[in-house]
């Protein structure tokens, strides 16, 4: 990233001082982009959305979210997800899909995400500097493997740069997401337990008993070695911008977090 200045991450404020590396720019960004990038899926204003389109909110931000892949059989959106009981994916992914087609949700849904951005974001500065910082990023990513990512960076950008950049988040969560989860299976370490060693107590929510799920100090092991694959995954992309860019993605993201909290 040429010769960039040392940016840490404090409160919600970018400290700027020596040359930053990609692995030190990814450590700090992603956190708060996998925040700031799902702070649409259940918004009133992206609930609203959905109940006018007949699907309540779980139903909705499966099929708004893995819509971008197209009218698949349910175990394709199990599998881009990951992280949830096949069953209850299937079930949620086959009734709302009777309702609505998955593309054109898919596509409301990343609008969605643009007016989240609008109403939360439209007093950020720099948030252009920020679109194109981001844009650059998901330009170098690569897609393969990564299919849930390809599939939401495919959509179309609003032109505004608010809604521009909680969609830009939002596929930069994606981004990490997708390739963390081909990090986790590559580990050897099956994807429900990689979640709930971070999150012990959502196995309910993503529709588990808590018998069904068990972790131990190996899948511990395992998701350590999975992060560090999933930051080498990401660094070519990351590694795509230059000192002033990677400046201006890591306010940007700074700025986002501090408005999306107050």
């Amino acid at each position: 990233m040429g010769t960039p200045s040392r940016i840490r991450l404090r409160s919600t404020e970018w400290i700027a001082s020596a040359a930053v590396t990609p692995d030190e720019l990814i450590a700090t960004a992603s956190p708060v982009i996998a925040t700031v990038g799902s702070g649409f899926y259940f918004n009133p204003g992206t609930l609203s959305v959905g109940k006018e389109l007949g699907l309540d909110g779980f139903r909705w931000y499966v099929l708004g979210r893995g819509g971008v892949l197209g009218d698949v059989d349910a175990s394709v959106i199990g599998s881009a997800f990951g992280y949830f009981k096949p069953t209850l994916v299937g079930k949620l992914w086959d009734s709302a899909r009777a309702i609505v087609a998955p593309r054109e949700a898919g596509h409301r849904y990343h609008l969605c995400a643009a007016e989240f951005g609008r109403t939360t974001f439209a007093d950020v500065a720099g948030l252009a500097e920020y679109c194109a910082a981001a844009e650059k990023v998901v330009a170098a990513a690569d897609r393969d493997g990564l299919t849930l990512f390809a599939g939401i960076a495919a959509e179309p950008l609003v032109d505004d740069v608010a809604g521009r950049a909680m969609q830009l988040t939002a596929v930069l969560r994606e981004f990490r997401g997708s390739a963390h989860l081909a990090a986790v299976i590559a580990c050897g370490l099956r994807a429900r337990n990689a979640h709930f060693v971070k999150r012990p107590n959502d196995a309910k929510s993503f529709g588990y008993d808590e018998i069904d799920v068990v972790v131990g100090p190996e899948d511990v092991s395992k998701l350590a070695a999975a992060e560090t694959i999933t930051d080498l995954i990401v660094r070519p992309a990351f590694s795509a911008l230059s000192a002033t860019e990677a400046d201006a993605l890591g306010a940007g993201a700074a700025a986002l977090q501090a408005a999306l909290a107050a």
